[in-house]
C-alpha cells in the first residue's frame, strides 16, 4: 500500500516515514498542502492539519472533491469541533498527536479495509494457500472460495495482514468490531470457531493464551 504523508515538521515526519516503511508500506512524504495536491495518486493520505501554506482542512476538501482516496487527519488539535469538521469534510478517520505507531498502523489498516484501499491498486493478502482480495472481499484457500460473513472476513483479513504475528484482543475488538469495550471477548471466540470450521484446519488460527490470536505463517 502506498501512503502519502503530509507533514511539515521534519522531526515528526522522518521517524514516522521510517516506521511506516518498516511496517511494509510504500511512503511518499511532502511538507506542504500544495505539494499534497500535486502528488501522484496514492492508496491513503495521512494529512496534518497545520501546514505552512494551505490549511489541512482545505486540502482535505480539495482531495475529496477529486477522488475517494482514504484520508486520515493527523493533528495536535484534540478539540471535538476539529474532529467533527475533519470528518464532515470527508476524512475517514482522525488521529490526535501524540500517537503511537502501532495505533496509527492499526487505524490505517482498518480504514483500508473499510474503504477497499481506494483508489487503484488491489490489495491482496497471502499466507500459505490462503489468499484474500481485500477490495473485492473475497477469500480463497488452496483455490477454494470461502463463504464468510462480514465480521469473519474482517477478522481473517486482520490476522492475514501480519501472518505469524500475535494480534491482541483489544486490537481485534477495535479494528473488527469498532469498539473500545474490552470486557468479555466471547464474540471473538465465537467468530474464531466459525472461521476455523470454514478453513477446515483449526491449526491455521492459533490462540496465544492471555494475549490474542495469530494466523499460522
Amino acid at each position: 500500500m502506498h501512503l502519502l504523508v503530509v507533514e511539515d515538521e521534519d522531526a515528526i515526519a522522518e521517524p514516522l516515514v521510517e516506521g511506516l516503511r518498516a511496517e511494509g508500506f510504500d511512503v511518499t512524504r511532502v511538507a506542504t498542502g500544495g505539494e499534497a495536491l500535486e502528488a501522484p495518486a496514492v492508496d491513503l493520505v495521512l494529512l496534518d492539519v497545520r501546514l505552512p501554506d494551505i490549511d489541512g482542512f482545505a486540502v482535505c476538501r480539495e482531495l475529496r472533491s477529486r477522488s475517494d482516496v482514504p484520508i486520515i487527519m493527523v493533528t495536535a488539535k484534540g478539540e471535538e469541533i476539529d474532529r467533527v469538521v475533519g470528518l464532515e469534510l470527508g476524512a475517514d478517520d482522525y488521529v490526535v498527536k501524540p500517537y503511537g505507531l502501532r495505533e496509527l498502523v492499526a487505524r490505517i489498516r482498518a480504514v483500508a479495509r473499510r474503504t477497499g484501499a481506494r483508489p487503484g491498486t488491489r490489495e491482496t493478502l497471502r499466507a500459505g494457500g490462503l489468499e484474500i482480495d481485500v477490495p473485492a472481499r473475497r477469500a480463497t484457500l488452496d483455490g477454494r472460495e470461502l463463504q464468510l460473513t462480514v465480521k469473519e472476513f474482517d477478522l481473517l483479513a486482520l490476522l492475514a495482514s501480519d501472518p505469524g504475528v500475535v494480534v491482541d484482543r483489544h486490537r481485534i475488538l477495535r479494528d473488527v468490531w469498532d469498539t473500545t469495550w474490552y470486557g468479555s471477548s466471547k464474540t471473538v471466540d465465537v467468530h474464531v470457531a466459525a472461521l476455523r470450521k470454514k478453513l477446515g484446519d483449526p491449526t491455521l488460527i492459533e490462540t496465544v493464551r492471555g494475549v490474542g490470536l495469530r494466523l499460522r505463517a
